[in-house]
């Protein structure tokens, strides 16, 4: 009988596949060798194809949409609830088989190669950024104890140590000095590293339409666009912006029973490093809103209800459904927007 529907279990080398046909009845279960994958399912009838969302799942993705078939991309938490037994690739196999096939499943976009590298750029900038803050804390931590204390933050560091080293009346040995110098050295380069990969970065946002078009979203600068733009892809496999929201992890957690709505803080799904930046850039629109003269407007409104770490993740909910709207439905963002239903 005619294949249908198959599921893969991903791995560097060995790749489990199961089939089933129409009726749901299994009709292939196959262990295949890296080599071997494309061969196999470009002689194989176009079907569905499902896939966790995990380490090279784009590319295979890519790779099989290009033979002709339906390739679809399942987080790995959707699939666990299918694996019947003991965990293995095969039962891992017929979990994701079982799981694309359902009509409620919940997707994930596939990335094409200009995605997936500006993301690159993004996560290795976000290695690099974690990585100076970890040796400055470092140099921190060594002066401390000898009972020098700097600042926190990175330029007080680069304008304070230089002065520590040559300081000749404090207690340093030279070798200490030596090892400081090492570090602050290392901390430069990790500085350089970062605001490079940031000049690529906004390049590309200024070579994008997409990009920016949502940077005219205040509170979306490029390096929040440019990541958008990459993360998303289509967003009409969103279906509304609140579905996107709830996607950021930026909705509320629910613990409902019996009729009773209880509602807690944000959820925390989905991608920490894009809520993380909507939520800083709500901050510093929170922050130019305090300054205006003009106290009015739904965010002030919100202020005065609400804490201020509310209001920022309110705000940075609503520019993400704005974000959907404006990928969604072709538009450009417009300050002074009112939906009709308010106008009338």
């Amino acid at each position: 009988m005619k294949i249908t529907t198959v599921g893969i279990d991903l791995a560097k080398n060995v790749f489990a596949v199961h089939g089933v046909n129409e009726h749901g009845r299994t009709v292939l279960r196959k262990v295949l060798k890296r080599d071997q994958m494309a061969e196999f399912f470009a002689n194989l009838p176009t079907c569905l194809v499902g896939m966790e969302a995990c380490s090279s799942a784009h590319y295979w993705a890519r790779k099989l949409q290009g033979m002709g078939h339906t390739v679809r991309l399942i987080a790995p938490q959707f699939v666990k609830p299918y694996v019947k037994t003991n965990k293995n690739d095969a039962a891992d196999a017929e979990a994701i088989c079982e799981a694309v096939a359902r009509p409620n499943m919940r997707f994930v976009p596939v990335k094409n190669i200009e995605q997936q590298s500006v993301l690159s750029l993004h996560r290795v900038r976000q290695g690099f950024v974690r990585a100076r803050t970890a040796q400055a804390n470092q140099i921190r931590g060594l002066l401390s104890e000898f009972g020098i204390v700097v600042p926190q933050g990175v330029a007080h560091l680069a304008r304070r140590v230089p002065e520590l080293i040559e300081d000749a009346t404090n207690e340093l040995t030279g070798s200490f000095r030596l090892l400081i110098q090492r570090l602050l050295d290392h901390l430069k380069d990790l500085d350089r590293q970062v605001r490079e990969l940031e000049q690529q970065i906004q390049a590309w946002h200024r070579s994008d339409d997409t990009s920016c078009k949502l940077a005219r979203v205040p509170g979306i600068g490029p390096l929040t666009a440019s990541a958008l733009v990459a993360s998303i892809g289509d967003a009409k496999s969103f279906r509304s912006g609140r579905q996107l929201a709830a996607w950021l992890g930026l909705v509320p957690k629910q613990n409902s029973s019996g009729g009773k709505n209880v509602l807690l803080g944000i959820s925390k799904r989905g991608d920490t490093y894009l809520r993380t930046l909507l939520i800083h850039g709500a901050r510093s629109v929170m922050q130019v809103a305090e300054r205006k003269l003009q106290k009015d407007g739904w965010l002030h409104g919100l202020l005065q209800r609400r804490n201020a770490n509310v209001a920022a993740v309110a705000l940075a909910n609503k520019n993400a459904r704005i974000i959907w709207a404006l990928l969604a439905h072709d538009r450009e963002f417009r300050p002074d927007y009112t939906p009709a239903t308010a106008a009338a």
